[in-house]
């Protein structure tokens, strides 16, 4: 270990502290209340607090967060083990739900800023030790106190000194995050953009009608679900997960018996170039098959097959992705819970389109640019991952002594 430094159990530098009950919010009136969705990218977001309906008074005054307390998310899946510490109070006394533990340091003993980040160097091994079972998560006190241990230096000159270098290096990271974000947003809408123009401006010699007379047929799900197999087989069942952004993706489908196969591909067997759409589950998804692979149709799909004479398949997977088109389908959702299209309306959208050579020369215009733009999406989240592992390697730097 470095000189002036020392490594000591978590439990033995902070205490613990939460409300240690499940508040019943209130849009008005009670005390602030912040919960685990309030947990995020190492802070705090005050403005996504809730009310409790206890007064203020009901609250033991400790238990009120303080600056330096790192609140970590106890429970859950997905969110737990995530901490951010508080560097700043909100206009109001405010505390936690029994989702959320503060974990506060013995007073004296630490800057308060390098505290938060000696807590976000152990985050990823607080996210590993949840306990329990049944998909729900639990991270008790206990754990936090006696598995984790803590480096820090003694001095709290030399904690400062560091927390000024992560400070700075960290502002500049969270600058460059910023604009490659931004980048890669806007490079997805520079597609968006190009591909809503085409089916709104369209031009002349443009024709709308019903999509089933574009088309050579639409083929509904057989109507229950195909009994699976463990263990893989040549035979793929396409679920609506597998539905998205334009593709199917076959590789993480279910597998059936050929006899399965056979029964459920009875009507139609799909075939590459097919566009498939999601019914429900979510409803509007669709994607091409690009596969020669044996597959068929789980449930709440429907394929459509353009007739190659007046209609460019790949033109039509575009057009179901437009504003027009996705407005059409949603606007015939039914159901009060979860909201489906029928069968029959599958077939009663309305596409508009224009002779089949301006149909190509759209199709490759279109594809060039997406191509392009998924380059430059690739390139900023290469970027995005660089500044990740950068930020990472810093914080491993500072609490090895290396800064």
């Amino acid at each position: 270990m470095k000189a002036g430094w020392r490594n000591d159990k978590l439990g033995d530098v902070c205490t613990f502290l939460n409300r240690g009950i499940s508040p019943k919010y209130l849009e008005q009136g009670g005390v602030c209340v912040l919960n685990q969705k309030c947990i995020r990218n190492h802070r705090v977001s005050f403005e996504l607090s809730r009310r409790h309906d206890a007064g203020v008074k009901t609250v033991v005054s400790e238990k009120y967060i303080q600056v330096g307390d790192v609140l970590v998310n106890s429970t859950g899946t997905g969110t737990l083990g995530r901490v951010a510490q508080v560097r700043d109070l909100p206009p109001e006394p405010t505390t936690v739900d029994s989702h959320v533990t503060i974990v506060r340091p013995k007073p004296g003993q630490f800057y308060l800023d390098f505290f938060g980040y000696m807590l976000i160097v152990i985050e990823a091994a607080i996210q590993e030790a949840g306990e329990g079972c049944g998909g729900q998560t639990e991270l008790a006190r206990s754990v936090l106190a006696e598995r984790f241990e803590v480096s820090y230096p003694t001095s709290l000159n030399e904690q400062q000194r560091i927390v000024a270098i992560l400070d700075a290096a960290f502002d500049g990271i969270a600058t460059a995050k910023a604009n490659a974000e931004k980048n890669l947003q806007n490079a997805r809408a520079i597609f968006e953009s190009h591909l809503q123009s085409v089916f709104t401006e369209r031009g002349e010699g443009w024709v709308e009608k019903r999509i089933e007379e574009w088309c050579c047929s639409i083929m509904d799900c057989v109507n229950k679900t195909a009994p699976v197999v463990e263990d893989p087989t040549p035979f793929k069942m396409i679920r609506t997960t597998n539905v998205r952004n334009g593709c199917v993706d076959v590789s993480t489908v279910r597998f059936v018996t050929e006899e399965t196969y056979k029964v459920w591909t009875r009507r139609q067997v799909p075939q590459k170039g097919d566009v498939i759409l999601t019914r429900e589950a979510p409803m509007g998804e669709v994607g091409m098959l690009l596969t020669d692979d044996k597959v068929f149709l789980g449930q709440r799909l429907v394929s459509y097959r353009a007739n190659s004479n007046i209609l460019n398949n790949h033109f039509l997977l575009l057009a179901l992705q437009s504003v027009d088109l996705q407005g059409q389908i949603h606007a015939k959702a039914s159901g009060s819970t979860v909201q489906h299209m029928r069968v029959p309306d599958t077939k009663n959208l309305l596409l508009a389109a224009p002779p089949l050579q301006q149909q190509h020369e759209i199709v490759s215009r279109l594809i060039s640019l997406r191509d392009e733009t998924q380059r430059l999406a690739s390139l900023y989240q290469q970027k995005l991952a660089a500044l990740a592992a950068l930020k990472k390697s810093l914080l491993h730097q500072a609490f090895s002594g290396q800064l």
